[in-house]
């Protein structure tokens, strides 16, 4: 090859590598301004997989939750700053029906609609990485964590589909998430107590599971013949005891120190509607909170004072709901927290 043809080569390669270079440079000032600072999470929505989401690099107090948008993000897994809920929404790849996560390790419930329908418990990591995935034996329902991330609890219907009736089935397990193992196969083989006399009624159903810091005492529910009751357990001791008449899907608070939960109120016309009510554990007093819509769901603290939980949207015709968050004891009323949300928990580094 002849010098003049050589030299024109090696011009023609540092035209395009100019032009490349050129093209990056203007694709990277095109990008919108959050891709191109830093993000509250590592990874942006939409690069698909398990694990495209880091909430470990995250600062600031986040919020994770369960994106409720009609749309083809409808179930994923989201993260947003607790100070900038609206703006700086991020969605994982994992999709779930119910979520909760503590301390590296969360659990997510989710239906995979097929020919048949089959249902799983993915335990994840701080990455939203697959750990284990075990078989749900039906509809998932209610999920909590233990505040050290060792275990979990999980509840479904195994018949019926609601908590209003009388006519449903559930099953509740406690899953190891170091493990991927059973450690409570079924709260059937629990020894319930009503003081000194064993309440174990063929009817038995238990749901709504809560944890106390040593993620073995914990608080349920247990209905028989229509009545719903509170209780207080261990799960190294195999047993529980009833504490509290009428209260359904408790949630402990971080101090330990009260049980928010729902709350059957029967209005004259019939019309079956779920208060939320708060127990203190030291004096056993009962307080319910100030809000007048039907509250179906298992709520969560977001501190101390404020708890959380999700209502539809709309009053029919769409799957989308909000998250509210309301003061325990105060007197201001509920107040929107995050638009397009369920299962909304507080991720703490702690």
């Amino acid at each position: 090859m002849s010098r003049r043809r050589i030299a024109g080569f090696a011009a023609f390669c540092l035209v395009c590598a100019l032009a490349a270079g050129a093209y990056v440079y203007r694709a990277v000032q095109r990008a919108p301004s959050s891709d191109r600072g830093a993000p509250a999470v590592d990874v942006p929505a939409g690069s698909g997989g398990d694990g495209d989401l880091n909430v470990a690099s995250a600062t600031g107090p986040m919020l994770l939750f369960r994106n409720t948008a009609v749309d083809a993000a409808f179930g994923k897994l989201g993260v947003a700053p607790l100070e900038d809920v609206a703006d700086r929404r991020t969605l994982a790849a994992l999709a779930c029906d119910r979520v909760d996560y503590a301390a590296g390790r969360g659990v997510c419930l989710t239906a995979d609609r097929g020919v048949v329908t089959t249902y799983s418990a993915i335990v994840f990591d701080e990455r939203f990485r697959r750990l284990f995935t075990l078989p749900l034996g039906g509809i998932p329902t209610r999920a909590r964590v233990a505040p050290d991330g060792r275990v979990a609890a999980v509840s479904v219907f195994v018949s019926g589909h609601s908590y209003a009736g009388t006519d449903f089935s559930t099953a509740t397990s406690i899953i190891d998430l170091r493990t991927g193992t059973l450690v409570v196969p079924n709260f059937e083989q629990l020894a319930v107590w009503r003081g000194a006399q064993p309440f174990d009624a063929v009817d038995r159903n238990f749901w709504g599971v809560t944890f106390a810091r040593d993620s073995d005492r914990f608080y349920a529910t247990v209905a028989s013949a229509g009545v719903a009751h509170l209780i207080e357990g261990s799960l190294s001791g195999r047993r529980a005891a009833l504490l509290h008449q009428d209260g359904e899907c408790p949630s402990l608070s971080p101090d330990n120190k009260r049980l928010a939960f729902k709350h059957r109120i029967h209005s004259p016309s019939g019309v079956l509607r779920w208060g939320v009510a708060v127990l203190d554990l030291d004096t056993s007093e009962q307080h319910l909170l100030p809000e007048s819509r039907s509250v179906d769901d298992q709520v969560a603290w977001l501190d101390d004072r404020h708890i959380m939980y999700a209502l539809p949207a709309a009053e029919s015709g769409s799957a989308e709901t909000n998250t509210w968050v309301l003061e325990v004891g105060g007197k201001e009323p509920p107040r929107l927290l995050i638009r397009q949300a369920a299962s909304t928990i507080l991720w703490r580094r702690d």
